[in-house]
């Protein structure tokens, strides 16, 4: 393997230990003391967090420059609870909330921006909701909800809720500006301002980022290159505000899809000719893609745009004091997506030359590799078949949330109307290409040397391609949300208080489904060469057409999800709650194809069902936070609906049960010279109560770690020199329900310092600066896995070290 370790990032986080130390607090140390932080999310309004009965965390515009995260989830990581797996790059990552398995995406929590979601379902087929949104100098603070109340306020969210919460202007001028490189030829500009344009009325901010690089994975071409901007107005009068804002994003990300290792039990190591850390399938030699369709004309695609969205959005925020304390608060937005994604997305895993041409159909060793990038004749030892996806999603988004407060005495009610009108249309057209399996791959032809070039199926290949157009698919989904809620803040006494809450869910889904059918170019006067015929190739046999037959379905959800809980204040620094709730998760957008689609489908389509009950005890004072969060779970009528390389989909059903501990705490010592951030998970995920016979039954939960953990100290060198160490742990997990593979725990290193100077900050970030092999996940597009051996599997990013100058103004 491949050496890169950085240790002088680690060395770093030591030296001058015991150096004088000032006394006062360091400036790139500020941490708003939990026991003063006020919540929005989850609740009926602005709440204590000691005195909210969620499992929540929150996260500071500072806090979050500090940990400088290179992407929406690695900042999720630091939130218990949540099973985070960032391998895919900036964006297109998974999370899984308190055990509840998924096909991937965020199925069952909702991302939010200022309390409305990114898009009204973030685990839309290759529309994971980190797809529209990033983490900039913009975000004022980060709020994150598990469980409890995350029912009530949203939809489709019994794992909780991701509310980033965006700046606003103020009296005074100011703003931040950074710039930031890396080792991996990265350039990257944010910048926000924002102020007042008439004082104590009028206010404004504005912010984004621009970002182009290489890639942590060598990829050959830029892997990421785009950027987004927000704004916001608002306007402050004697009995409420106005708010409008709008945001563009126009961004590329190359996503990172699972590359051959090799197992033995606990043990990886790196595919001969494969570099695990920095190595990728997705290589510029194989990024273009330019077919002839059965249909006439042809279909091309760049690997290079990757996932690239094109993000409008346009909001509104109003809120009113009727007087005789009653508050009225309405949000509205737009959103308006329009997405090109291209993937490589392996076949399988590597065989060797002649097995491949065996299985398609050359006997013995009658079979010739060239390249088909100069036609040299090569004997690769292995050869891999990727899957070029490529997929277009049109999608929008009208939401409107109205609320009505009363406050009274002993605490307030919150009623409220939801509405969301969401559509999502998608095209798909795949095609399989074979290339060397090494992570530089070259595109590959093959040859049946038993037949002559003007023989039918004499090639297996088009240009390097092995199954032209083979899945073409296209679909809508529509959905319209009409939701009624309730929620009530109920003081017993100074230190007693209740809640409840309720919501009523009459959703309405409905979309179509076009049918295919298969052809080929023989007849069609093409040539594959200028003088041979298609029908000499293979490549072309089993092109998919799109036909005019149209299935239509439609689905309805009748459902109420509630809430229970209690707070009790010991005192000002501790407390204890208690909380039960019930929510669903409506069909997911592959779960209605597959069902829609089927004659005979196993089991009826029902929405998952949700069961949570937590206790939790939080402390909190000036220079030490913990918060202790047992809880249980159940769920009902969970489906899998992973699709598999060859276009079909998994349609397995399931019930789980979970019940752990989230740990959370916060620490200053020795006269605030030393920091101590730590959140873990430490849970039992459970298949449960199915049929007879089941051969799911008490295994564990697919891709669910029970022990994951992230500890982070600090050491504060003088009033400005700033050090760190992060430690996060991804304990063993099975990457398929019958827990055949395993995937075994890993641990990564990151660390880091800062400088401050006067107003400018200097910081340098170093993640996984060992170089650890570790791996978030299997290959779940590959069908039933087969254990140790040579494996598909997707591992973290390889070192890598980022530096930048922020100046504060």
């Amino acid at each position: 393997m491949k050496k890169r370790s950085i240790f002088l990032m680690a060395a770093t986080a030591t030296l001058y230990f015991n150096n004088a130390y000032a006394q006062e607090t360091p400036q790139d140390s500020v941490k708003t003391s939990s026991i003063d932080q006020i919540v929005i999310t989850g609740s009926s309004g602005p709440k204590k967090k000691i005195e909210s009965s969620t499992a929540i965390s929150t996260f500071t515009a500072k806090e979050i420059q500090k940990q400088n995260p290179i992407s929406a989830a690695a900042l999720l990581q630091r939130v218990p609870g949540f099973a985070v797996e960032t391998s895919g790059g900036e964006v297109g990552n998974n999370l899984f909330a308190r055990g509840i398995p998924s096909a991937g995406a965020y199925e069952f929590v909702q991302v939010q921006e200022d309390g409305l979601p990114v898009f009204e379902d973030g685990a839309l087929q290759f529309a994971n909701a980190d797809n529209f949104f990033r983490v900039d100098n913009s975000v004022s603070r980060l709020e994150a909800l598990r469980g409890g109340s995350g029912s009530i306020y949203a939809t489709n969210s019994p794992g909780g809720l991701i509310n980033f919460i965006t700046k606003e202007g103020s009296n005074d001028f100011k703003g931040t500006a950074k710039l930031e490189t890396s080792t991996y030829g990265l350039m990257r500009t944010d910048v926000n301002v924002g102020g007042a344009l008439v004082q104590d009325k009028l206010f404004f901010n504005v912010g984004g980022f621009y970002r182009t690089d290489n890639g942590i994975r060598k990829t050959g071409f830029r892997a990421n290159n785009g950027g987004q901007i927000r704004m916001n107005l608002k306007y402050v009068f004697d009995k409420g505000y106005a708010k409008v804002y709008y945001k563009k994003l126009d961004d590329r990300n190359t996503f990172y899809l699972p590359i051959p290792l090799t197992q033995n039990g606990n043990d990886l190591k790196e595919f001969p000719g494969f570099d695990a850390n920095y190595g990728t399938y997705s290589y510029r030699t194989i990024s273009q893609l330019n077919i002839p369709q059965a249909g006439g004309g042809f279909f091309s695609r760049n690997l290079e745009d990757g996932i690239h969205p094109k993000v409008d959005v346009l909001g509104a925020e109003f809120k009113y004091d009727l007087g005789n304390n009653f508050s009225v608060l309405n949000k509205t937005r737009y959103t308006n997506i329009n997405m090109n994604y291209t993937g490589i997305f392996p076949a399988g895993g590597p065989a060797t030359a002649g097995k491949f041409a065996n299985d398609n159909g050359i006997t013995g060793n009658n079979y010739q590799y060239s390249l088909v990038s100069n036609g040299a004749l090569v004997n690769p030892a292995f050869v891999q078949e990727l899957g070029f996806w490529a997929i277009d999603k049109q999608m929008n988004n009208f939401v409107n949330d109205l609320q009505l407060n009363y406050k009274f005495d002993k605490g307030n009610v919150t009623a409220g109307f939801y509405k969301s009108n969401w559509k999502s249309h998608q095209y798909w057209n795949w095609s399989n290409i074979l290339a060397t399996a090494t992570d530089k791959p070259e595109l590959l032809n093959l040859v049946d040397t038993s037949l002559s070039p003007n023989s039918t199926g004499y090639s297996k290949t088009y240009n390097g391609v092995t199954d032209m157009s083979f899945l073409l698919r296209d679909s809508q989904v529509q959905g319209s949300l009409n939701d009624l809620y309730a929620n009530l803040d109920y003081n017993i006494t100074d230190n007693l208080s209740v809640n409840a809450g309720l919501r009523y869910s009459r959703d309405f889904y409905k979309g179509y489904s076009v049918n295919t059918t298969t052809a080929n170019l023989n007849n069609s006067g093409l040539t594959t060469d200028g003088t041979h015929s298609f029908a000499t190739t293979t490549a072309d046999d089993n092109m998919s057409v799109l036909g005019n037959k149209y299935n239509y379905w439609s689905y309805n959800i009748d459902k109420v999800s509630y809430t229970l809980a209690t707070n009790y204040k010991i005192n000002k620094e501790n407390a204890v709650y208690a909380r039960f709730s019930h929510g669903f998760r409506s069909p997911n957008e592959e779960a209605y194809y597959n069902y829609f689609t089927t004659p005979n489908p196993d089991q009826p389509l029902k929405p998952v069902l949700t069961n949570q009950v937590e206790v939790g005890y939080k402390y909190y004072s000036r220079t030490f936070d913990i918060a202790v969060i047992p809880f249980y779970s159940t769920l009902k009528n969970l489906s899998f609906t992973d699709v598999f390389s060859n276009g079909t989909s998994e349609n397995t059903f399931a019930n789980t049960k979970n019940y752990g501990v989230e740990l959370e705490g916060y620490a200053r010592l020795f006269n605030n010279m030393v920091e101590l951030t730590f959140n873990g998970t430490i849970q039992n995920p459970k298949y449960s109560g199915l049929e007879e016979g089941s051969l799911l039954e008490g295994n564990i939960v697919r891709r669910m770690p029970k022990l994951y953990f992230n500890i982070s100290p600090a050491v504060n060198i003088t009033k400005e020199w700033r050090t760190y160490v992060s430690y996060n742990y991804y304990g063993k997990r099975f990457q398929d329900q019958l827990n055949v593979q395993t995937l075994p725990s890993f641990s990564e290193f990151g660390a880091g310092t800062s400088y401050q100077l006067g107003k400018i900050r200097f910081a340098v970030d170093g993640t996984n600066i060992f170089n650890t092999i570790g791996i978030t996940e299997g290959d779940p597009r590959a069908g039933s896995p087969t254990g140790d051996g040579t494996i598909m599997a997707r591992p973290i990013m390889g070192a890598a070290v980022r530096a930048s100058i922020t100046l504060d103004f």
